[in-house]
């Protein structure tokens, strides 16, 4: 895995947001974190990229789709049995509702409530594409799920 910092300026950051660009490009892209930074005419915006490393055949991931993230390649075995967790209760939620999974969290979505361990609906609208109506509809199953996983025996937190 490979870490990258850009600190693009919104007045002349043309050679930054080309230097971005060409990453964006030419890399299988993990993660992308981006926060604005307002400070008049310095203002910036910082990006942090995580990008896989080693050679990746284009159009192709480990998974063998397009696109496609293996999260058991990304997230440590105790946060894949947790992020397996969370899909069950995502396809719950789902079924429920009667819509597609992706349409209460995506995936890249629970792996980054894992790997934050949210514990509360302040921190899960923290969370890229959760906003106030995903939190409210869904976060209180969310939170109870990783809430219980954190306060339950280790053997227990472990089994799927």
């Amino acid at each position: 895995m490979r870490v990258d910092f850009f600190t693009i300026p919104v007045q002349a950051g043309a050679e930054a947001t080309e230097e971005l660009n060409r990453l964006l490009s030419s890399t299988r892209i993990l993660t992308v974190d981006r926060q604005f930074v307002a400070d008049g005419a310095s203002s910036f915006w910082s990006v942090c990229v995580v990008s896989q490393t080693g050679p990746v055949k284009p159009g192709k991931s480990p998974a063998g789709k397009k696109g496609a993230v293996d999260y058991r390649e990304i997230l440590s075995a105790e946060d894949f049995a947790i992020y397996a967790r969370l899909r069950d209760l995502r396809k719950e939620l789902a079924e429920r509702e009667g819509v597609p999974p992706y349409a209460v969290f995506t995936n890249e979505q629970l792996a980054a409530i894992v790997q934050g361990r949210v514990s509360s609906l302040t921190a899960l609208r923290k969370i890229d594409g959760i906003g106030e109506a995903r939190a409210d509809k869904y976060g209180k199953s969310v939170v109870t799920l990783m809430t219980g996983l954190a306060t339950a025996p280790r053997d227990m937190a472990d089994e799927t």
